[in-house]
């Protein structure tokens, strides 16, 4: 079986970007009067967008969530990112294997704001493959865990979502490629992570992206 097209999440899946973006959101709002620690920043806010949760920051911060606050967090955001991010190891060999596997059929579909998404792509040298064919969650009606855009990154390649392979590395984005009708592989570098992926729909785990040629050659989980 050869996939139709093969949908990527970009955060965490192409860019290890969660590291430096978790750490300016939790100053931010430990600054706001949010106090916790990076590792329970990243468990409630990983997969998430930041205006999905209005509601609880809103009632933790005991402050509205501004457009102002949100413009600075992009600003302090972007301005890390642009210092500090790589791509994940292995991730230029895999896209180059997805797109001749897919026969150049490949997007990015990421719950986050398209300037970041092409800024990160750019910055890692990734973007030829992807031109064009970016999809962010926040032009959709509804992000992840909705299905909606990679149902619209399908759609844009002709393809029906269940002939698409989603590759993502979270329960909500996974929830969402599998909301979709696509068959989703799970980047899971930390095993104890895994029970979460695959109760959200992952067929597949791999530990490394450098797996996902073989795995798409063979068909087969990595563990």
């Amino acid at each position: 079986m050869t996939f139709q097209a093969i949908l990527f999440d970009c955060d965490g899946v192409l860019v290890d970007s969660e590291p430096i973006t978790n750490g300016v959101l939790r100053d931010m709002l430990e600054e706001s009067g949010w106090a916790m620690s990076a590792q329970e920043c990243f468990q409630f806010f990983v997969g998430k967008a930041v205006r999905d949760e209005r509601v609880t920051i809103e009632a933790r911060t005991g402050q509205p969530l501004t457009e102002a606050w949100m413009r600075e967090f992009y600003d302090r955001r972007n301005r890390e990112l642009d210092a500090r991010l790589v791509a994940i190891a292995g991730a230029h060999a895999a896209v180059a294997a997805a797109h001749a596997h897919a026969q150049q059929r490949i997007a990015c579909a990421s719950g986050a704001d398209r300037f970041k998404v092409e800024m990160q792509l750019n910055k890692v040298g990734l973007m030829d493959f992807f031109a064009g064919r970016v999809f962010s969650g926040h032009e959709m009606p509804r992000s992840k865990p909705a299905p909606d855009v990679y149902l619209a990154a399908a759609a844009h390649l002709n393809t029906p979502a269940t002939q698409c392979l989603v590759i993502e590395d979270t329960p909500t984005g996974v929830t969402a490629g599998a909301a979709a009708g696509a068959t989703v592989w799970a980047y899971c570098p930390l095993p104890e992570h895994g029970p979460a992926l695959r109760q959200a729909g992952a067929s597949h785990l791999f530990a490394h992206m450098s797996e996902l040629p073989g795995l798409l050659e063979n068909h087969m989980p990595s563990f």
